[in-house]
């Protein structure tokens, strides 16, 4: 009878901890660097630039420079995070990124230091970042992983994107854009690193994992089973590896071009500025849910194949979007975009903790979101100069169709998960 009551205790200590994780990412989520920076970016565009009599160009040139230096620094994490464990590396990176936003207050007119201060940003801001908070749920969960991947990243960054631009106005109004940067930083902080320290813990396959290599021992048995899987290098040796990279990215930089274009795209059709606010903010309340749905699916049905409906919907949903005669089309257009850029999110950590395993699911996963982040960056800037050259967006519009249709049949291409698991079968996933 001790030793079941024991065994209760135990799992019901573990369970505890497993819900501690959940919350610890979500919240990390809300004060990653999509809420923190790019969600609040716009209320300090004009104060910013008309202040140091900047072009705008110069001033929103810096989320081209953070994304490149989150590309940098989103695998040599990953490698930190496998050696080490997450928990540690993420509360160095909340540490470094809550004072790198408050600093920013410090710009003095010069444009090498404000894009210096930027750099800054970027690279401590990839350190507590989604694939760091994914990496960490997808080693406490198996059976659930999909749907609570889907909560920390899309409830997280949904909530912490609609929340943050609030906050930040407010203190905007009251502080000016320095003071409202020093608060930022502040939230960041005093939100994010208590909740991480209290409640963010390695999985106990993880730290076995640690402890072995640090001991130099063979793997503990079935400790470190669930850890098992591929190396980074045994990964892009693989089909699937290049085809996923593929699809992810086409879909990601495609839908990151539409979203951040909704407002011009519609106001040169004549449509209300507060019509195509609206519209946006659909696009962003889908994104966000459909990510939790996605993950919900996956574990049901643990298959690839339920992403592609998902993807095919962000075309139907640009083409209603670009050519509805009405609002309520146009609407259904931002909400079917919506799940198409969900559903990318939703299914990039999960079919890489699936195909690859855990055991360097840090080094893939930040690969993976340094090519993916590079295409979110460029593939606005092209869409503009498509603008610049035919005058309007149609033939962007074609042209990004067209690519999140490649996507969506890449996506039909891919292997079915291995119910072994992926060190099981080398075979499974194209080596």
């Amino acid at each position: 009878m001790t030793q079941l009551a024991d065994v209760d205790a135990m799992m019901q200590q573990r369970s505890s901890g497993k819900l501690g994780v959940v919350v610890a990412a979500t919240v990390g989520n809300i004060v990653s660097t999509t809420p923190a920076v790019s969600a609040v970016f716009s209320l300090f565009l004009v104060p910013i630039s008309t202040e140091f009599g900047w072009p705008r160009a110069v001033v929103s040139g810096v989320l081209l420079l953070t994304a490149v230096m989150s590309a940098i620094i989103y695998p040599v994490a990953g490698r930190l995070s496998d050696k080490l464990g997450s928990r540690r590396i993420i509360l160095l990176g909340n540490a470094l990124f809550a004072p790198a936003i408050a600093a920013l207050a410090l710009s003095n007119g010069s444009v090498l230091q404000f894009y210096a201060l930027f750099a800054l940003v970027g690279a401590a801001g990839a350190i507590p970042s989604t694939p760091a908070y994914s990496k960490v749920i997808s080693e406490w969960f198996d059976e659930k992983r999909g749907l609570m991947l889907g909560v920390a990243a899309g409830f997280g960054n949904g909530l912490g994107s609609t929340l943050m631009p609030i906050v930040a106005g407010l203190m905007l109004v009251q502080f000016g854009w320095r003071g409202a940067y020093v608060g930022i930083g502040l939230i960041v902080f005093w939100l994010g690193f208590p909740t991480l320290f209290v409640l963010l813990k390695d999985a106990p396959a993880r730290l076995a994992a640690i402890k072995d290599s640090n001991d130099g021992a063979p793997p503990a048995g079935a400790a470190t089973e669930a850890l098992s899987g591929h190396r980074l290098d045994e990964a892009v040796a693989t089909r699937v590896f290049w085809v996923l990279m593929a699809a992810v990215a086409l879909g990601a930089g495609c839908m990151t071009a539409i979203f951040t274009h909704v407002v011009p795209m519609l106001m040169d059709r004549s449509i209300p500025l507060q019509s195509a606010t609206l519209a946006i903010s659909i696009f962003a309340l889908v994104t966000a849910g459909w990510q939790v749905m996605t993950g919900y699916l996956l574990d049901r049905f643990y298959t690839p194949k339920v992403a592609v409906p998902m993807f095919a919907a962000a075309i139907l949903g640009l083409l209603c979007f670009q050519y509805g005669g009405s609002m309520p089309i146009i609407y259904l257009g931002a909400a079917l975009m919506g799940i198409g850029l969900g559903a990318e999110f939703g299914c990039l950590s999960y079919f890489v903790s699936r195909y690859f395993g855990l055991r360097s699911f840090g080094s893939i996963i930040g690969v993976f979101y340094s090519v993916v982040i590079i295409f979110q960056g460029g593939a606005p800037v092209l869409m503009d100069v498509g603008f610049d050259l035919t005058g309007s967006y149609v033939t962007s519009v074609w042209v990004l169709a067209g690519l999140l249709l490649v996507g969506t049949l890449l996506i039909v291409l891919l292997p079915e998960f291995d119910s072994q698991g992926p060190e099981k079968g080398e075979e499974a996933i194209g080596a």
